[in-house]
């Protein structure tokens, strides 16, 4: 069976603490944003990006061997940048299989999108607040196949799953040799379908989708979103887990007068880094809307379940409940030492008064 579609890289970077992205128009001359994505059922108007990624079309990459990736940036207002690139694709199921194993984590290609970035944020860096250095980097891979036909008729996507459900979970994980049938099951058991003829897999570094462009391009968009998602707290997580040793280590140095005043500072400081984190992970988390019992939240919560962005969630959610039990023990810390510092002034200042006193009645 003849097989077209295409092969989509994502390559995120967590650069900044904010891109303004009016700022970000004006320098790219972008259209204003519009309404996105486009779902394919019935969705409420809120069920969309609050603020739009911006979209900055870029020139082709072209390699040696001929292949052609189409190329675009987009970034999003919480400070993550994601290029994509792809490719149209047309071959056989071992030809797919041996261009998903070759380009998941192809080196030339992701030194090749560093350089991009890097170049392209040079150019808008007067929209970056706040700028990282050095930054995180995520990747993810998309295969997407068009429908395809089956006496005349669409192929489902149980019968898809069934004559190839091996070829999809090596393409998933990008493996050039077959799989053992338990990992090919517990690859397939991560799918998702809306109608009879599309069909969603997704793994931890690459997603097989079945259908249409224009039906795939939410879901795309989705998974893009979640990698987006997962990059924004692995960096909260590094923030949180430099500043607790920090905190720890200063801890640990002693306990004088002069160490519980320097407790009071670092304290109010890590108080100002627990209510960045919260306020930059609501702004990420309100990014896009769902019902409950949407298909494109249920997709949603697939993808960032099998991306790692739930773990990462709650390990920032635990380093910031123990942020809050340290401020908390340092500021009393510094009460009980200021306490006994007021009680040794009034205790001076009562023995200077019965010193005067005395003196007076002699």
């Amino acid at each position: 069976m003849a097989l077209t579609g295409s092969f989509l890289m994502l390559y995120l970077f967590d650069v900044c603490e904010e891109i303004n992205l009016e700022t970000l128009r004006r320098l790219l001359g972008a259209e204003p944003a519009r309404r996105q994505p486009s779902f394919r059922q019935p969705a409420p108007d809120y069920v969309r990006f609050e603020k739009p990624p911006v979209v900055e079309p870029l020139d082709p990459l072209v390699f040696d061997s001929g292949e052609r990736f189409r190329s675009e940036i987009n970034y999003y207002d919480y400070g993550v940048v994601c290029l994509r690139l792809e490719m149209p694709i047309e071959s056989d199921w071992p030809q797919l299989v041996g261009t998903s194993s070759r380009w998941i984590a192809a080196p030339e290609l992701e030194a090749m999108a560093a350089d991009l970035v890097n170049q392209r944020l040079t150019q808008v860096a007067a929209a970056l607040v706040k700028a990282y250095e050095p930054r995180l980097a995520e990747d993810y891979c998309i295969i997407r196949l068009d429908p395809a036909q089956d006496a005349g008729e669409p192929l489902a996507a149980s019968a898809l799953i069934e004559r190839h459900g091996a070829d999809i979970a090596q393409i998933v994980r990008g493996e050039a040799a077959p799989l053992s049938r338990e990992e090919q099951a517990e690859v397939l058991q991560s799918r998702m379908s809306y109608y009879p003829s599309d069909l969603l897999v997704v793994g931890w570094t690459a997603a097989f989708i079945y259908d249409t462009p224009d039906g795939a391009d939410a879901t795309i968009r989705l998974l893009e979103y979640a990698n987006t998602q997962l990059l924004e707290f692995r960096h909260y997580d590094e923030v949180l887990t430099r500043k607790l040793a920090e905190v720890y280590q200063i801890l640990d140095q002693g306990t004088g007068p002069l160490h519980r005043w320097r407790l009071a500072r670092e304290a109010e400081r890590l108080n100002t880094i627990q209510l960045d984190v919260r306020e930059l992970t609501e702004r990420a988390d309100t990014a896009i809307k769902f019902l409950s019992d949407m298909f494109a939240a249920r997709l949603y919560r697939l993808a960032a379940a099998k991306v790692g962005v739930p773990d990462y969630r709650r390990l920032v959610d635990e380093k910031l409940r123990t942020a809050g039990d340290l401020y908390r023990f340092m500021t009393d810390r510094f009460h009980q030492s200021s306490n006994l510092v007021l009680e040794l002034m009034i205790v001076l200042i009562l023995i200077i008064d019965l010193v005067f006193l005395f003196r007076g009645k002699s």
